[in-house]
């Protein structure tokens, strides 16, 4: 399934509730981020806490353009905890770390504007 991030691109088809639970979308704190040079497309190798049930998980994000590793580490973000883990190049990154499209196609992180507790779900 290809999603697009174009905006004048129609909604997608209507889902039950229960279609939307099965999304485990997590609050986490970003706890160590590094370039990652070696993916096909210019990435960042992220450390994300999602609180004590969770833990810290992995993620490769195509985040370069609005981000560097300095203004990463201690930042909110939004992730989806259950999906299975992927391979992107030599790096695991188990979870996805959401994002929406800027003018340009950049990705623009997703997080809480105030401090929430670690690991709570989107709802």
């Amino acid at each position: 399934m290809h999603v697009s991030n174009d905006p004048s691109a129609p909604p997608a088809p209507l889902i039950d509730f229960d279609a939307f639970v099965a999304v485990d979308i997590r609050v986490g704190r970003v706890v160590a981020a590094e370039p990652y040079p070696e993916a096909r497309k210019p990435a960042m190798k992220l450390e994300i806490d999602f609180g004590s049930v969770i833990g810290v998980k992995k993620s490769s994000a195509q985040i370069t353009e609005h981000y560097t590793p300095e203004v990463l580490v201690g930042r909110l973000v939004a992730g989806v905890v259950n999906f299975p883990p992927r391979q992107i190049g030599k790096y695991i990154s188990e979870v996805l770390t959401l994002g929406f499209p800027d003018e340009a196609g950049a990705v623009v992180l997703f997080g809480p504007d105030k401090d929430v507790p670690l690991g709570g779900r989107l709802f």
